[in-house]
């Protein structure tokens, strides 16, 4: 008997087609984007309209910074735009992830000791496993105070907004305490110290950090704060010294010293770290990984909920009460009784998909390869940048229905757990799991956990709260019941 046609055809697969898009003339092309990126378009409305022109979410252009300052930067990448090309970012056959953590611009290591800690490190390196899994025990030792002290820190930052509010404020701004809080309590969990115990941390810890964490990434986004062309003048035209706050680093580094020894133990005894190696890195974990990420996220998250003007935060409320009264009187708010809360952890992690802490995620070619998109073919070749902007990748369309919207319940069910596949936050799927042999975020998990914790306790402890639209500000605190 012969063959079928149909078994002997191998469907016609198209070749690879060229990556549509230009980097433009040498020093014009790059300041061209640069001031679309920054100042005429801003960062989502630069990635969208190159996606329309170009009919296509692979592309070439420029990311700051640039010209003039920045000679020895290559701001050529190849955007990624849509769940199924950004996944080659997670990829570590196909990307190389030395050195790229915000692009191809690199911080000076003074700001790190003239270490390259783990985010700088690609997985093919051997420091790499070593540094990465002492990063993942120090977050399992963490556990055992870190509800403890998130709820404590929490609760104390709340109480202030209530007296602000009861004074006859008709707002208290937000974002200091919280950062007091986040500080506070990392500290704590992670170094195993009290910045009390240290007058020249105490207060003024969270500081010192944002002053050591902008002077990083000044030249990489867009701030707002003061008028154009001022901010391309004084913040995207060159890379700022470590010397404005070498001091304030000193401070950080003795306190993780003195007041962390037994973290630091730890990784000099389990892990074959350095001193000096392991101070470093834990202070990277504490400031950028863990400070820098929640101060970003948090504020989002009790936003969006904040304004809501559908009715969510009364479902929440009400879902929060009956998983607490189903656990008994006298049950505790923790890890546990949260991960019995769909409709809060659903929507933790839909603001999560609309603001990422992180916007961009980058990879260098390791090889050539051909990238994927959802109906497309691309020829990459070896040692070219990709460069993922998450807020696009997550609101694909092929992949999210009304990708634009906020659908607070878009990941209950299991249609919802399904998209978790796509959910990109943590540099890998939310399916994923941190290991020392990828780059996956090593706190992914603790992440999710504390921001269901955070929106539990809300809700938990008051009837209503309300924020105010233009300001991370709250304008309502309706304490549990009292009407």
């Amino acid at each position: 008997m012969w063959p079928s046609l149909a078994s002997t055809v191998t469907p016609l697969v198209p070749p690879p087609r060229p990556i549509p898009g230009s980097y433009g003339l040498p020093l014009v092309g790059p300041l061209k984007d640069r001031l679309d990126y920054f100042w005429l378009q801003g960062p989502e409305t630069f990635f969208r309209s190159r996606m329309a022109s170009h009919r296509s979410t692979v592309f070439r252009t420029n990311m700051p910074p640039t010209f003039p300052f920045f000679l020895n930067v290559d701001p050529r990448v190849v955007a990624v735009l849509d769940t199924s090309s950004f996944a080659a970012l997670f990829d570590p056959s196909l990307v190389d992830k030395r050195n790229v953590l915000i692009g191809d611009y690199m911080p000076s290591l003074a700001f790190t000791g003239d270490t390259r800690v783990v985010v700088y490190l690609d997985t093919s390196e051997p420091t790499h496993a070593k540094v990465k899994s002492f990063c993942l025990d120090l977050l399992r030792r963490s556990s055992r105070v870190w509800v403890r002290e998130f709820l404590s820190n929490f609760r104390a930052m709340l109480d202030g907004i209530e007296s602000d509010l009861l004074s006859g404020n008709s707002s208290s701004s937000f974002f200091v305490p919280l950062q007091k809080c986040i500080f506070e309590f990392l500290s704590k969990s992670i170094v195993g110290a009290d910045p009390a115990a240290d007058p020249r941390v105490g207060d003024s810890g969270y500081i010192l950090l944002d002053k050591w964490l902008a002077l990083q990434l000044l030249p990489t986004i867009k701030v707002g704060a003061i008028p154009q062309p001022l901010e391309e003048l004084l913040l995207h035209s060159f890379a700022f010294p470590f010397a404005f706050v070498s001091g304030d680093y000193r401070k950080l580094y003795d306190f993780v010293e003195k007041q962390g020894q037994e973290v630091v133990r730890m990784a000099q005894d389990e892990y074959g770290l350095k001193k000096e190696e392991a101070i470093h890195n834990i202070l990277f974990v504490l400031g950028f990984n863990a400070f820098g990420g929640f101060s970003v996220f948090f504020p989002s998250l009790i936003t969006t909920i904040g304004r809501d003007k559908s009715g969510l935060r009364s479902k929440l409320k009400e879902e929060v009460r009956r998983v607490m009264k189903s656990r008994g009187d006298g049950s505790e708010m923790g890890f546990e009784a949260v991960k019995e809360m769909e409709l809060v952890r659903s929507t933790v992690y839909e603001v999560l998909r609309l603001n990422p802490p992180v916007p961009l995620q980058y990879g260098r070619a390791r090889r050539d390869f051909v990238l994927r998109s959802h109906d497309t073919a691309f020829q990459v070749s070896k040692g070219e940048l990709l460069c993922g902007y998450q807020p696009l990748a997550m609101r694909d369309p092929e992949v999210f229905e009304n990708p634009e919207t906020f659908v607070g319940t878009r990941f209950m069910g299991s249609t919802g757990e399904e998209l978790l596949k796509y959910l990109y936050w943590s540099n890998g799927p939310e399916t994923g799991k941190p290991t020392a042999d990828n780059k996956q975020c090593a706190a992914k998990d603790y992440v999710v956990e504390t921001a269901c914790l955070m929106v539990a306790e809300l809700f938990n402890r008051y009837d209503e709260f309300e924020c105010d639209d233009n300001a991370m500000s709250i304008t309502k605190l309706e304490k549990k019941g009292i009407s």
